[in-house]
């Protein structure tokens, strides 16, 4: 199975002057661990994860001074959308991370998440019925 084929394609989008709490809201009601940081200012797509986010209010900042891109990761690991899922899967225990941003060229396409891979290894591991 491609990537194409597990990603989420709804992205949650979030500049990098909103603020950590206001990122942390929006990945709440969305139900996701991370929203990519597209800066209108620089090259290049960033992540801000719910890891970035326990890391910066477990350091004591005001999640509502602190902005997100002071937060993320600008080293992104992309994956393609062609790429399988032991591809992604493998990048991200290579990296020891649980989101990949899907690029299509230069397009942002999805991200696959841990929580994607298993939702595909479960469905292709499913007991049959009889």
């Amino acid at each position: 199975m491609q990537v194409r084929e597990a990603m989420s394609s709804e992205v949650l989008v979030v500049g990098p002057e909103h603020t950590l709490r206001q990122a942390a809201r929006m990945m709440s009601a969305r139900g996701v661990g991370s929203a990519v940081v597209i800066d209108p200012d620089s090259e290049g797509v960033g992540i801000m994860t719910e890891r970035d986010v326990l890391k910066a209010i477990g350091a004591g900042l005001d999640p509502d001074a602190e902005r997100t891109g002071a937060h993320l990761t600008w080293d992104v690991v992309y994956a393609g959308p062609d790429w399988t899922v032991e591809e992604a899967a493998a990048a991200m225990a290579r990296g020891g991370f649980r989101h990949l941003v899907v690029l299509d060229g230069r397009e942002v396409a999805g991200v696959i998440s841990v929580r994607d891979l298993m939702r595909v290894w479960a469905r292709e591991h499913a007991p049959t019925r009889a």
